[in-house]
């Protein structure tokens, strides 16, 4: 059966004491929406649509990026869940199967907990999922008798029996299109706080001789982000989680705390990653690979064998292939270097190419931006790249080329030429001795006179 997707991310986020809207601020390099989105991506879903409200158009725009056939909807007044389940009803108007409602600020529901609601489906009409919470608190608490879920009580209308109970709602239902529509057209808000609960579409379900249950998940699934503390909380959990995934997989990862990973990252096996390295989003390193401490990577592909760092930088991308070294103080952006290319100290490629085998001298830089257009350098195999040389690009630099050190390179160096660009060097005799006479001689003058 098919599952259309609804995702509610209208909320202000108060408590984030920000302008953005709360569904946008980042774990692990992502939105809390993208999150969302990704978790029920795994059930391939028909249809997926964002009831979007507060800064409506960075919602969206970030919702089509990630998912360019995703409707969003705008919910103008927040009048409780079910009434932003409600503002996605015309967007599935006819469509088949069942609706899942997620939430853009729980970010860690997984695909194996959505299997298993999808499972129960085939046997209940709703679908509820639940937690056993370590401290109820506030959340609204799951009735159950057996393995039928007879109504979900918010905390402020609950009874203190029903307060008793720990096994409590995380907000996320699943039944078809059908039954949630027209269940939430009878629900009221008739309640504590004057608001439309999604949550009352079980008790009307039950009178109407629907069947209900509800699925356990861990507690950490469902958390959910409403404030700074929230979001480094997250933050912190997705990191823990992300290293011992890495670990499990035969990453080695030395000191596995210092270390932080996007929320796509890939390593492959017998990767080894030194302390302190930090990935950003779109990075693949292959297997074999060695990071070393302090390497900041993102938007880039680093292929078997090859070894980054210590304190490199590789930026979108940067694209090293088989046993490339990239060494201390290197910066990378835009460039794809070859098998066995050799960076090891100090330098600047951008906008590159840089054929196999070839090495590049300490201090050199790609000049790839003249300030409005940025141009580009290409290097043969087996070149031998000077130090500190400034190739202009646009330039070529010819297969077992060599350029001299402190060479200013702007016109193309043929296969196998040596290019030699430096002003002659000139001794003036015993002029540095008269120079630093004059100077010292200027300023204790200047300091007589501010006396």
């Amino acid at each position: 059966m098919s599952t259309n997707l609804i995702i509610l991310a209208a909320g202000k986020g108060t408590r984030m004491h920000s302008d953005m809207p709360k569904v946008l601020h980042k774990v692990a390099g992502a939105p809390l929406l993208i999150h969302a989105m990704k978790a029920g991506a795994a059930l391939d879903p028909a249809h997926t649509v964002i009831v979007a409200g507060h800064g409506f158009d960075a919602v969206s725009a970030a919702a089509i990026d990630f998912d360019e056939d995703a409707q969003v909807v705008l919910q103008a007044e927040q009048n409780g869940t079910g009434h932003a389940v409600l503002c996605a009803q015309e967007a599935l108007a006819g469509a088949t199967g069942d609706a899942l409602v997620l939430y853009g600020d729980t970010p860690f529901i997984s695909q194996q907990t959505l299997e298993a609601m999808n499972a129960a489906r085939a046997e209940f009409d709703v679908v509820v999922l639940g937690f056993e919470a370590a401290d109820a608190g506030r959340y609204g608490r799951l009735v159950m008798e057996g393995e039928n879920l007879e109504r979900i009580v918010e905390f402020k209308d609950a009874s203190d029996e029903e307060r008793s109970i720990t096994f409590c709602n995380s907000g996320v239902i699943l039944s078809s299109n059908k039954h949630m529509f027209g269940l939430l057209e009878q629900v009221t808000n008739d309640n504590a706080s004057g608001e439309y609960y999604l949550t009352d579409i079980i008790g009307l379900a039950r009178k109407a001789g629907l069947s209900a249950t509800a699925v356990a998940c861990d507690e950490a699934e469902t958390m959910g982000v409403n404030s700074r503390a929230d979001l480094a909380a997250a933050e912190a959990a997705f990191q823990s989680r992300a290293r011992i995934e890495a670990l499990e997989s035969g990453v080695t990862l030395t000191a596995p705390e210092t270390v932080f990973f996007a929320h796509d990252t890939y390593i492959g096996a017998d990767t080894i990653i030194e302390p302190n390295v930090v990935f950003g989003p779109e990075v693949t390193v292959e297997n074999g690979a060695h990071i070393r401490a302090f390497t900041h990577i993102e938007g880039a592909h680093v292929s078997r064998g090859a070894i980054v760092g210590p304190y490199a930088r590789l930026r979108p991308g940067a694209e090293l292939s088989e046993n490339v070294h990239v060494g201390n103080f290197v910066e990378i952006k835009n460039a794809t270097l070859a098998e066995g290319a050799k960076a090891n100290h100090l330098t600047y490629i951008g906008d590159a190419s840089i054929g196999a085998d070839t090495n590049i001298g300490a201090g050199t830089i790609t000049c790839n931006y003249d300030g409005v257009f940025k141009h580009h350098t290409e290097i043969g195999a087996r070149a031998f790249i000077g130090s500190n040389t400034m190739l202009i690009a646009p330039v070529t630099v010819g297969n077992e080329a060599m350029t001299a050190t402190a060479a200013v390179i702007n016109t193309d160096v043929p296969d196998g030429a040596l290019a030699i660009s430096r002003t002659p060097q000139v001794n003036k005799p015993n002029l540095a001795v008269k120079l630093f006479d004059k100077l010292r001689a200027k300023k204790k003058k200047q300091q007589e006179e501010s006396k």
